[in-house]
């Protein structure tokens, strides 16, 4: 069985799934690796590095993908440019493909589709329960931790005051306030950053114990009651809230956008696309100059003004759409995916590597294509969605 490594091709996505540390471990598993020629150099590694470590380095990337029987990437197949061919139709029929796929987000249905047509396993490796055993697989996890703390790095790039309290002979400047929806990994690593620059936090959460380790970090949280049976899924993620609760939810976090500097927004429920939490007209009411940085839009995004994969300003907000963040801190992201792309394999692969173990809880969870079936739970419920509107 032959891994293929091909270079990530999405605008400004610098990551690789595969280091050379990682490419040992693949073959001593018994697999052969393939890497793409130049698809290291974002995190300076060097194509003799991956050959010395036992890879084949392969510049023409048609060649990459047909000689394949696995693809292991970061970022979900896009058209590529300089080809004039979209990457899954480079795919080999038959193939196995993981990679972060966000296969609920609408924008990738026709990827999904494509890939159930050529009858594609894909895997998406955001499908990852959260169990003590995927704890190693748990790439989501991993690449959260990195989006929560460069995102407020990127906000304060784009914010034109200081966040800290600032001493002049003139007089005191008031810190920066953010305001942080949602607050998981990301959640988490967003307050603590900003904190560390001096902010001033708030934090919402549908989820008690998300609110109690927000608070525990420094943040004052806003209040938001609603019974806890209709917020935590499975493994303590969100719950998708109905209609009612969201609206419920938008008004809880209206009045705190007025003073907010910055917001990050990362409200998410595993497999589904992103509740919009943030609407136009609250926009409207947050100062000239202030930042939204909506790090869900992998997954539809929480704010209904979002771009996706830009910076726009709207009404005066500047308005973050950037879809991979991890990709602009891409040494450590990278070293953290790679490893968790390995073990996620070796499980998969767990009864040898000519045989896939899809009876596995974490594989299953994750699986989006098979056989020329969609599996995705949360991607065919978006797609019915679609359809009825």
């Amino acid at each position: 069985m032959r891994i293929g490594i091909p270079k990530e091709i999405l605008s400004e996505e610098k990551r690789v799934a595969a280091t050379p540390e990682t490419v040992m471990k693949y073959i001593e598993l018994g697999f052969e690796v393939a890497v793409e020629a130049s698809a290291g150099e974002g995190i300076s590694i060097s194509d003799e590095e991956y050959r010395m470590a036992g890879a084949d380095i392969i510049a023409d990337t048609v060649r990459l993908f047909k000689e394949s029987d696995i693809v292991l990437k970061v970022k979900q197949p896009v058209f590529n440019q300089k080809l004039d061919s979209h990457e899954v139709n480079m795919l080999r029929d038959d193939s196995l493909l993981i990679t972060f796929l966000h296969p609920a987000a609408p924008e990738n249905h026709d990827i999904v589709k494509r890939l159930r047509d050529k009858n594609i396993t894909a895997l998406t490796m955001d499908g990852i329960p959260r169990i003590s055993r995927a704890q190693r697989m748990d790439a989501l996890s991993s690449m959260s931790t990195v989006t929560g703390y460069k995102s407020v790095i990127m906000a304060a790039n784009k914010l034109p005051t200081f966040i800290p309290m600032i001493g002049t002979a003139i007089g005191t400047i008031k810190p920066a306030t953010f305001l942080i929806v949602g607050t998981g990994v990301v959640g988490l690593q967003a307050i603590a950053t900003a904190k560390r620059l001096g902010g001033v936090v708030k934090a919402v959460d549908i989820r008690k114990d998300a609110c109690t380790e927000a608070e525990s970090l420094g943040a004052k949280v806003v209040d938001f009651d609603i019974p806890q049976e209709l917020a935590i899924g499975k493994g303590g993620y969100a719950k998708a809230l109905e209609k009612e609760w969201i609206e419920i939810e938008q008004r809880a976090i209206a009045p705190h956008l007025e003073g907010a500097d910055v917001v990050i927004l990362s409200a998410l429920v595993p497999g589904e696309v992103a509740p919009i939490l943030v609407t136009e007209d609250m926009v409207s009411s947050m100062k000239p100059g202030s930042v939204i940085m909506d790090v869900s839009v992998d997954q539809g995004g929480n704010c209904e003004a979002t771009e996706p994969g830009r910076f726009s300003r709207r009404l005066g907000v500047h308005i973050s759409g950037i879809q991979n963040i991890p990709g602009r801190m891409a040494v450590h992201a990278s070293w953290l995916y790679a490893n968790n792309m390995f073990h996620y394999v070796d499980n998969l692969f767990k009864n040898g590597v000519e045989t896939l173990d899809l009876e596995d809880e974490i594989v299953n969870s994750s699986l989006v294509t098979h056989h020329g079936t969609i599996h995705h739970e949360g991607a065919l419920k978006a797609m019915r969605t679609n359809l009825s509107n």
